[in-house]
């Protein structure tokens, strides 16, 4: 997996905060470089490509651009939860709290768009605490749907996202691991 062009792009574009926050809305998702998503997609899809998938599920906002770019990739619908304040019968809903924004949020589902007939690939920009990820998986299961596995542009593999999707054996994908974050500087997995 070929992942160098990432790695220099966020090394060149990403916005640190307090040696724990990442921004990447330069080309991920605020501004969005399209030939970056289509390289990542491209690589999400080498690897789940054989795996009979039938939707791709992400989180508004910024896990939809890269699933669009996918789902081009696999010719599948993307479903994306909405947060919303008010729940009724006709959605999957659960809570998830936001370690960005430090807020708590009802995401739902429409019925419609989401059964047991379905392999769902999840897929997100980010997995810190693996918040968005679980309510995500969620979801899917309160759908009776298969979960193929999870995609992941950037992992920050020194909070617990990653740890807790492993014990409940999810084939977890993700292109960038960041070891750690000293003095505004991104660590990679694996680089000393």
């Amino acid at each position: 997996m070929e992942n160098i062009f990432l790695k220099e792009k966020i090394r060149r574009e990403a916005l640190i905060i307090d040696n724990n926050i990442i921004k990447v809305d330069h080309f991920l998702n605020h501004q969005i470089d399209v030939k970056v998503l289509d390289q990542i997609a491209s690589i999400f899809f080498d690897y789940f490509k054989n795996r009979n998938i039938t939707k791709i599920v992400t989180i508004e906002a910024s896990g939809i651009a890269i699933a669009c770019s996918l789902a081009r990739f696999l010719n599948v619908p993307v479903v994306f939860a909405k947060k919303v304040s008010n729940i009724n019968d006709n959605y999957y809903a659960c809570q998830v709290f936001s370690y960005t924004k430090q807020t708590l949020n009802n995401i739902v589902i429409d019925k419609r768009f989401l059964n047991d007939k379905d392999n769902v690939l999840i897929i997100d920009d980010f997995l810190a605490n693996g918040q968005a990820v679980l309510g995500l998986l969620d979801l899917v299961k309160q759908a009776h749907s298969q979960i193929v596995g999870v995609g992941i542009v950037i992992e920050k593999s020194f909070q617990k996202g990653s740890i807790l999707l492993k014990k409940q054996n999810i084939d977890l994908l993700s292109i960038i691991q960041i070891q750690e974050i000293v003095n505004n500087k991104i660590i990679f997995k694996g680089e000393i």
